[in-house]
Parts: C-alpha cells; structure tokens; sequence
C-alpha cells in the first residue's frame, strides 16, 4: 500500500513523496488520515531553516524523535480513522476518529496508545487544533490569572487566539490583545465580545502610539503579560507593557532568532518574572495534581465549547503543499489557520 508523505527537503523547499507502507506489525493500527493541521509557528522556523541543530525534534512524543535536519517529515496535528488492526491490536478501534502527533502524511501505521479518540462532539477540523489548544491551556496554567488582574497578550495567531479565548472565561479586570495584521485584530476582538468581556479592540502593535494605548487600556501596566507572538523584538514590548512585580510568560519558539533584551531600563527595579512556557511538559508546581491525561481533558472541553474550526482560512490537498507552505511565508497577513484536507 502506498501513502503520500510531506518532506522538508531545503529552505523554502518541501515535496510530496510517495512511500510503501511497511507491514502491519501485530499490535499496530493502520489510520487513513482526513485531516492535519500546519503550525505556522514551529513548522515556518522548519521551512525557513531557522531551527537549532542541537535540539531534539521532540523529547517526549516518539513518532518525532531526532534531530532537525533536512529532509524531514514533520508536523503534529493529525486527525483521521482508523483503517485496519493488527492480530492483537484492539479491534473496537476500526473505524474510529483519532487524533495523533504523526507529519502531514495520507495513512500512517502506529500503536494505540499513541491515538486519541475524538468525541463524538467534536468534528475532525475541530479536533486539529488538539495540540494548539493543550498548548494554551498550559499557557494559562503557567501563567495563573487572578481574580480581577489586567492581563496581555502579544499575538494572535491561533496559539494567541486560544489563549485569550481561554482568558476571556477568566473575571479579569482588563484583556488586551495585539497583533500586527488586521485579519487577526477582527476575530480577537469578535472572540472577546462573543464571550461577553469588555474590553478594547486588538490593538496594532505598528500603530504610532501603541504603548500609550496598550498602557491607558491596562491603567498603566499588564499584571499578567503573555508574549506568543513568534517576534522577539515583542519580549521588549512585553516588558515595557507590564506592571511592577508582574509576571510575562513566553510561550513563543524563537529557533535561532535572536533575543536582544532590554534589562537596563525599568525591568531591573521592576521585579518582573519571566517564566519559560512549554507545552511537552507539566509545571513542577502543577504536577502533583495535573498529568498530561487530565490536561488533555480540559483541552478537549475547550474545543468543544471555543470550536475553533471557525479559524479556519484555507484548505489544501497535500498535493498542493508547495503552495500552502508559499502563502504562510509570503502572505501571513491572509490566514490564521491552513490545513491539509485529504479528502480534496
């Protein structure tokens, strides 16, 4: 049986391969996929060959062990069903929707405990956003927000748009959200008003005057800042914007960008906490309670009640890969959200 795989080849360079699937192991599954989803923040740093040598492609997921190095086949949003199971594999799950950490590829052959069923409640768009969400809700997690806090995020693309949608369930004081393009502007703000919190329009952070308008929206400084906009030069703003003693968390992947911080000014009196935010693991603090099981729980009722396929902006058949990956690199302004439709 063969599949179609998608490979990063070279900077700027992807292709389409067609591969043999091995044979079905015993205890394997054979899943078709219908769907995956293109993180147009790790996944571009792959594109553009801005990723580290030195780091692991993924420390905890097995199917992405290794290094980054071309030629690649990357990716972690899949959706599809399963298609056929091994001599000793559970056979309740043919025919099943499942979500799993594989490249964007057409059929993929793994073990059930690296599956996901969806439920039934959640469609197979939906159910790609899995990772992003589980994302936010570790972001929010770290970052703790308080009763009545005045909180920021730099960012909207999807991580910042479901953070915020996260937030907006929150009794905070104030909610601001930034991002340079104007598509993304309009569905924070539509987002925000749909879960009934008052709270400004998304602000450019190209605007002339954007700190004075950021700081008069926040009463003169974010208790809680959030900087997942992918631009190190945001960490700068994310400092300026946030108040005495308060707290900005980084969920942003920078790759081989680099960070120059400005640590000579107000931070060194500030008290500010930086704290580092990443999805593969649980916060120390957290962990007596939470595991990964029970934070996947929260993020599938996230998705149910967000529904975050509304984000969607374009489909591609994997066919037309060359394209997808052209548009998130030329043209970020026109999307938020592209996915792979293997159906088309």
């Amino acid at each position: 049986m063969k599949r179609k795989t998608l490979y990063f080849i070279a900077p700027r360079q992807v292709e389409i391969r067609e591969e043999t699937l091995p044979e079905l192991g015993a205890n394997h599954v054979l899943v078709e996929t219908i769907c995956s989803a293109i993180s147009a923040g790790t996944e571009m740093l792959v594109y553009q060959e801005r990723f580290p040598r030195d780091l692991e492609t993924d420390s905890i997921i097995s199917g992405l062990r290794g290094g980054f190095q071309y030629p690649m086949a990357y990716g972690y949003a899949a959706v599809g069903i399963v298609r056929e199971t091994g001599r000793r594999a559970d056979k309740t799950l043919r025919d099943k929707f499942v979500f799993s950490f594989q490249p964007h590829t057409s059929h993929f052959i793994t073990t059930p405990d690296s599956l996901y069923p969806i439920p039934d409640s959640i469609s197979p768009q939906t159910a790609c956003f899995l990772p992003n969400m589980e994302t936010a809700v570790n972001l929010v997690q770290d970052g703790a927000p308080i009763l009545g806090e005045r909180v920021l995020v730099l960012g909207q693309g999807i991580i910042g748009l479901l953070t915020a949608s996260l937030l907006s369930e929150f009794p905070l004081e104030k909610l601001v959200t930034v991002d340079r393009f104007e598509l993304r502007r309009q569905m924070s703000t539509i987002e925000r008003y749909a879960n009934h919190v008052t709270s400004p329009k998304a602000l450019d952070p190209n605007s002339t005057n954007f700190r004075e308008q950021a700081l008069s929206s926040l009463n003169q400084g974010a208790d809680l800042t959030f900087e997942l906009s992918g631009n190190p030069e945001a960490l700068n703003e994310a400092i300026a914007l946030t108040a005495f003693s308060g707290r900005i968390v980084i969920g942003s992947w920078y790759g081989e960008k680099q960070v120059q911080v400005h640590l000579g000014g107000s931070f060194h009196r500030s008290r500010i906490k930086l704290i580092s935010s990443q999805v593969s693991t649980i916060s120390p603090e957290l962990s007596g309670c939470w595991d990964k099981s029970r934070r996947f729980d929260v993020a599938w009722k996230a998705l149910e009640r967000i529904e975050p396929e509304k984000w969607i902006t374009h489909r591609f058949a994997i066919d037309d890969a060359i394209e997808a990956y052209r548009l998130l690199d030329e043209d970020p302004q026109e999307t938020i959200q592209v996915i792979f439709d293997y159906k088309s």
